[in-house]
């Protein structure tokens, strides 16, 4: 009989992270694309508004500006503009850079699953220099667990309570950010595993979390 092991490896590390409010804020590049969407329809759009509930599907904020007859059409007319008006005022937010780098550098890989239309979410990721593994688009809330379930994501890290049941339905570890327009008590009673103040802490709590894996 082979001898049994002195001690389990530690498994691949995959992360997973939301986009808009996770690691980039959006929110005055899509304020734009409202805004000339509102110029071409003559609907009336409280781009300031709309900005502040980010994360769910395009077509649930259309709903409060367009009729049900129009809300496909519109949706794909905001996604053929989005790359003109929305890509280059949209920026990182602090430490997005640096989460997706410690992932890398404790050999894992990462994995953005966002409710974005996948084209655009690559779009912004090149133009701000944000290098994952793999982008997975149109996935919100618990639909977000197909994705990570395929890449074998252990944490999941979001803004929005929708990325906490995405993490929960992988079954994987909720890791919360209050970036977005959930504070963190809301982040909590939603059942995030752990709360940080943004991407900046990330680092280290990976560093934490994967010494605690190998204890």
């Amino acid at each position: 009989m082979a001898p049994m092991p002195t001690h389990l490896s530690t498994p691949p590390l995959t992360v997973g992270f939301d986009l808009d409010m996770t690691l980039i804020d959006s929110r005055p590049g899509i304020k734009a694309a409202y805004e000339v969407l509102a110029a071409e329809t003559g609907a009336h759009i409280d781009a300031d508004l709309a900005v502040t509930r980010l994360g769910p599907p395009l077509e649930q904020e259309l709903a409060f500006w367009f009729p049900e007859d129009r809300i496909q059409e519109m949706g794909d007319r905001y996604r053929e503009i989005y790359p003109a008006y929305a890509i280059t005022p949209t920026l990182a937010l602090p430490g997005a850079r640096e989460a997706v780098a410690a992932v890398r550098a404790a050999g894992g890989r990462a994995v953005v699953v966002t409710a974005k239309h996948e084209p655009n979410a690559k779009l912004h990721l090149e133009h701000l220099g944000i290098e994952p593994d793999a982008v997975v688009g149109w996935l919100w809330a618990e639909a977000k667990a197909e994705a990570l379930r395929e890449h074998g994501a252990s944490v999941y890290v979001g803004d929005h309570v929708g990325d906490v049941r995405g993490a929960r339905a992988a079954g994987a570890l909720s890791v919360a950010v209050p970036t977005g327009p959930c504070d963190a008590a809301e982040l909590r009673e939603a059942g995030a595993d752990v709360v940080l103040d943004d991407l900046a802490a990330f680092p280290a709590w990976l560093r934490d979390y994967r010494d605690a894996a190998r204890a």
